[in-house]
């Protein structure tokens, strides 16, 4: 289903990226664009839950919501990571291994569906500890200051987003080791 409550907000996350992106060229000041930037990516980001609880809920699930929905987060993590590196607050090489991951993992996937073996390389435990690690970090180091006055969010977001390149690696060697049976298989 093309056009249902769910598939519509997950391409309103698809829609929202660029005007995240976007915010960090308006000329307000850092502060006021780091807050604006860091509501948007939370309020997109939860509308990933949402989708997902509605499409159950409205028995609205679809082949196309189900590839359409990975992607969205993908690009949304993508820009987001993007943007962090060009503020100096992301390391490019940690971007470069949460971005090359999910383009070798969603590579494997299709790989491995088109061979019939997607059940050995489905979304396991691991996967989505690494995702919720990412999106706590990203918006802590999109608001780039003291939360409450207290939380020193560039230093707890630079822990949280190292962690989740720690379990991005781990992920993919841990979908790569269930894959590699299959691999194998098919090389013969």
């Amino acid at each position: 289903m093309f056009l249902t409550l769910p598939t519509l907000l997950t391409w309103a996350r698809i829609i929202a990226i660029p005007l995240i992106v976007g915010v960090f060229y308006t000329p307000f000041d850092a502060p006021t664009r780091n807050l604006v930037a860091t509501v948007m990516f939370v309020v997109v980001a939860l509308t990933d839950w949402l989708d997902g609880w509605l499409a159950r809920k409205l028995n609205q699930t679809s082949a196309f919501g189900a590839f359409l929905d990975p992607v969205a987060d993908k690009f949304l993590v993508c820009a987001a990571l993007l943007i962090l590196v060009q503020l100096d607050r992301v390391n490019a090489l940690v971007a470069l291994v949460i971005i090359g991951r999910e383009i070798a993992i969603s590579a494997l996937r299709e790989w491995m569906a088109q061979i019939g073996a997607s059940r050995s390389v489905a979304v396991h435990m691991l996967g989505k500890l690494k995702t919720v690690t990412q999106m706590v970090a990203i918006p802590f180091l999109l608001y780039d200051g003291a939360l409450m006055g207290v939380v020193d969010t560039r230093l707890w977001g630079t822990a949280l987003i190292l962690l989740a390149a720690v379990l991005t690696i781990w992920s993919m060697v841990y979908y790569l080791r269930k894959a590699l049976p299959e691999i194998r298989a098919k090389a013969r």
